[in-house]
């Protein structure tokens, strides 16, 4: 699709990978791909809604429309709209690709919110299109009521995509039914440098079929091309069914551009003719702040990923950006770091937010694995870890600098997820089986990928003194999501007792693992 064009797919740019009768059950209905100005009609939203960033009291609704539109979001307090509240949002068009936010403010806490966008002509605003609907809940104000999330990450892997045969990306079907309060996606919400072919054969002889368009033909390079990655994953049914119930709070990593890239990074990869990260990471990031509602991305707020939502009493979630900020991948020798993993400036905002905090728990939606040693080629690394076993040398410089400071203030109720690694493991933090010991103990819990290629296992270091309970990983790379088990983590916290409990799921639902929490202590 041309950029600028406000519609869906057309003819040419859906290519040929499944059966027109299967691509049916997960393409939305789109006009054909002429000109937005030229259609006639009134503005529709097939690609559904999203909320994001929900607080005790606010919202951001993201929307997108087949041409340019006014959007207009309402709310109430039940599917009748009786009473309903409207909110004025902006004229979307061509800027951000046809997609638009509205932020919701005074909103009443701790109460389910339905909510439907209109699109209407910015002529002619009696000419609407019609009403897309969606619910969610607020957090509340007081702690005595519970608390569901889910997180997970890695969607459309190593080419493998929407799979028609499969039913699509069934495990938000899977996360959807059990009704959480919000969904945590820890990062590769796409794949721009992994291209979605029409099939692959599996090792046994069976074929993986992919629906596919055109920009996901090839890696993502130009605007249009980042567009349509993001754009991609919400032809799936499962997920914009998933988003009109379940509010997100998104964070990326290195596949919304490319694998393992850092800033100031020259590409050494054939498949492209814009070979800087700079400038590919801020196509990125545009396309990604226009994908998804995230209020730190507004241009208002400074245009950053990392932020702290704020989920009533019970819960902080201190989204981490560990991409945009980090240093160059090297051998992680250094015995000076101060950029490190997160930058001097994020590390300082993250020590004073958590010393802020006055939530009973504080999850660190991290992006990266602190103890996997995740390599980058035959020298370098990606992660925190380097596999010395030894005192904390160049990023894990800047990790011990951050648990020390939360052991000496006696920040309470941490607790790290993450994604990035393609399995779900478990592991336990503590200073006597550590290199560096200036810390409280603490959890870190594993899972993924939503629906990408599954990978084995990865050593642990040493440094933070690491010990693993539970980990299920396939024992070769690349595995598809129809040999291997995709997963997702859930966490409850009991409003009365305030425990955390968390369970490693995986695809159907099967608990894997679970540990609980108690609440009001430095270390576990």
């Amino acid at each position: 699709m041309a950029q600028g064009s406000g519609g869906g797919f057309g003819r040419r740019s859906l290519l040929q990978g499944a059966a027109a009768g299967s691509v049916a059950l997960a393409l939305p209905t789109l006009s054909c791909a002429a000109p937005a100005q030229a259609r006639s009609g009134r503005p529709s939203a097939d690609w559904g809604v999203q909320v994001g960033d929900v607080t005790t009291s606010s919202g951001l609704v993201w929307v997108r429309s087949d041409r340019p539109a006014r959007m207009v979001v309402q709310t109430a307090a039940t599917e009748s709209f009786r009473g309903a509240r409207s909110w004025r949002g902006p004229v979307i068009g061509p800027d951000t690709d046809f997609t638009g936010l509205t932020s919701m403010h005074g909103l009443p806490s701790g109460e389910q919110i339905h909510y439907r966008v209109l699109l209407a002509d910015p002529d002619d605003p009696r000419r609407t299109g019609e009403p897309v609907s969606g619910t969610f809940r607020t957090a509340p104000t007081g702690r005595r009521a519970d608390l569901r999330f889910h997180w997970s990450g890695d969607l459309a892997g190593q080419g493998w995509g929407i799979n028609p045969d499969r039913g699509g990306y069934r495990i938000y079907e899977d996360m959807r039914r059990r009704n959480p309060d919000f969904f945590l996606c820890s990062g590769d919400n796409i794949y721009a440098d992994s291209p979605i072919p029409e099939r692959v054969t599996l090792p046994d002889g069976r074929v993986w079929r992919n629906v596919t368009t055109e920009e996901k033909s090839k890696v993502a390079e130009t605007l249009a091309e980042f567009r349509g990655a993001f754009r991609y994953n919400l032809l799936d049914d499962h997920l914009r069914r998933f988003n009109a119930q379940v509010p997100t709070i998104t964070q990326w990593d290195d596949h919304e551009v490319h694998n393992n890239w850092y800033p100031g990074q020259l590409l050494d990869d054939d498949r492209y003719t814009e070979k800087d990260t700079d400038v590919l990471s801020a196509r990125s990031l545009r396309a990604f702040s226009e994908y998804f509602p995230i209020r730190t991305l507004r241009p208002d707020r400074g245009g950053r990923v990392y932020r702290v939502v704020r989920h009533g009493p019970l819960l902080d979630v201190f989204v981490l950006d560990m991409r945009r900020y980090r240093n160059a991948n090297s051998p992680g020798r250094q015995t000076d770091d101060p950029q490190g993993i997160l930058g001097a400036e994020q590390l300082r905002w993250l020590k004073r937010e958590l010393s802020r905090s006055q939530a009973v728990w504080k999850v660190i939606a991290s992006d990266m694995p602190l103890g996997l040693v995740v390599p980058d080629g035959k020298t370098d690394f990606e992660a925190v870890a380097q596999g010395d076993p030894g005192a904390p040398l160049g990023r894990e410089l800047q990790m011990a600098e951050l648990l020390r400071h939360i052991k000496h203030d006696r920040i309470t109720g941490t607790v790290w997820l993450t994604t990035d690694v393609h399995y779900t493991s478990a592991q336990h933090y503590a200073p006597e089986r550590a290199a560096f010991k200036d810390f409280e103990p603490f959890w870190e819990f594993v899972s993924g990928p939503l629906n990408a290629g599954g990978f084995q296992a990865l050593k642990l270091d040493g440094t933070f003194g690491p010990a693993q309970p539970f980990i299920k990983a396939p024992d070769r790379a690349n595995t598809s999501p129809a040999e291997s088990p995709q997963y997702f983590g859930e966490v409850d916290i009991d409003g009365g007792s305030g425990e955390l409990t968390v369970r490693l799921r995986q695809e159907g639902g099967q608990v894997l693992f679970s540990k609980v929490l108690q609440p009001g202590r430095v270390g576990q």
